[in-house]
């Protein structure tokens, strides 16, 4: 009778029994302990190098729809209306939020990444992420990704929406693609739409545009332009082509430029030309800066003061004075009465001569005489020069 009982499967059964009273009772002591636990503090987890979104930003969303959280019972506070609140920004991809029994609040934010932005034919701007939607131009950071402008009809309304045209499906495909292969990711940096709705590819080095067309068999194109780019293209005169189509499949057409716009090509600079262009400038940059440092130290140090002039006192030097001979005037013809003709004499005026080279020269001038001694010297004068013409004529 006891061999027939299963006693394995009433022990498996009293084990369950005995787990789910005590699930029981543990979730019944969190329930106590919830009413009882206060929020201490909110952590806050953003991952990644991109900043569309900031700290203070979540902190703003949580107090618009939960109020301030600090300080309130674990409780009442609803967990997931502030998830549905984080995953309604066009910023966060993913949010998840939970408790611990210390009361600690955290929060784990993903952002979206973009992948593509697009500048449509209107003029609107907006990004495309990794999941294939819609993302508003952030305020607060610039994504470096691949650009897309030129004959491009998608619109972007006022939430996170899907894409609606091929061309822009096609755009998206391309630029993950693109973002998927080191090598183009580096290479390619910008998408164009021509008017007949093909995409070209701009690329950072070279001058030369890629017609891609479509995204169908994209694998294919864009393998076949990396065996160009690899084999044909290193073989060739730098910038001989103009365009290099691969939008047909297993075909490279490549179009070449014309002789003048091969001739009208930008001469090269050399390496000591390019350093010596940055000499010249960094030199213009340190005089500007040099100008501008001093004309702010003379405002701030005011006018200059007028410095005094310095008197050089010059000895004076001894003038040579040169003497004059007295001029006779002689008659025209002779007559037996001789006028008496009044001749002023010039005195040489005596030179004392230095004795010595470094000794100075003084000149000594005569006293003055009197009116009776002057009349005394003209008369013997004018008498001696009489006698002098008496003798001429006998």
């Amino acid at each position: 009778m006891l061999k027939r009982i299963n006693w394995n499967a009433i022990f498996t059964g009293f084990a369950w029994l005995i787990s789910l009273a005590g699930v029981v009772v543990l979730l019944s002591f969190i329930n106590v302990k919830k009413q009882t636990v206060k929020c201490t503090d909110v952590k806050i987890l953003i991952p990644g190098a991109d900043n569309f979104i900031e700290r203070e930003e979540i902190d703003a969303i949580l107090k618009q729809d939960q109020g301030v959280l600090l300080g309130r019972n674990i409780e009442k506070i609803n967990i997931h209306q502030i998830e549905k609140k984080l995953r309604s920004n066009p910023y966060i991809g993913f949010a998840k939020v939970y408790i611990d029994m210390d009361g600690v609040m955290h929060i784990e934010v993903k952002q979206r990444q973009p992948i593509l932005r697009i500048m449509n034919a209107n003029g609107q701007d907006f990004y495309i992420d990794n999941d294939g939607l819609k993302m508003p131009i952030s305020s607060n950071f610039t994504a470096n990704v691949l650009v897309a402008t030129g004959n491009i009809t998608e619109v972007f309304g006022s939430r996170v929406d899907t894409l609606h045209t091929q061309l822009a499906r096609d755009l998206y495909k391309t630029a993950l693609y693109i973002k998927r292969d080191t090598l183009w990711d580096n290479q390619i940096e910008q998408i164009d739409v021509n008017t007949k709705n093909d995409m070209v590819l701009i690329p950072r080095v070279g001058d030369e545009t890629i017609i891609l067309g479509n995204a169908d068999s994209l694998d294919v194109k864009m393998r076949n332009l990396k065996v160009f780019y690899h084999r044909a293209l290193p073989q060739v005169i730098a910038r001989r082509y103009k365009t290099i189509n691969i939008k047909y499949s297993n075909q490279v057409v490549c179009e070449r430029r014309d002789s003048l716009e091969l001739a009208r090509k930008a001469k090269t600079i050399s390496a000591a030309d390019s350093v010596r262009l940055h000499q010249k400038v960094s030199d213009s940059l340190i005089n500007n800066v040099i100008g501008d440092f001093v004309e702010a130290k003379a405002l701030a140090d005011g006018p200059p003061k007028p410095e005094p002039k310095k008197v050089e006192v010059k000895k004076p030097e001894p003038k040579k004075v040169e003497a004059k001979k007295p001029e006779v005037k002689k008659p025209t013809a002779p007559k037996p009465e001789v006028k008496k003709e009044k001749v002023a004499l010039v005195a040489k005026p005596k030179v004392t001569k230095p004795e010595d080279k470094k000794t100075k020269t003084t000149i000594v001038s005569k006293p003055k005489k009197t009116e009776a001694e002057l009349k005394s010297s003209r008369e013997k004068e004018i008498r001696s020069l009489e006698k002098q013409y008496k003798t001429q004529q006998n």
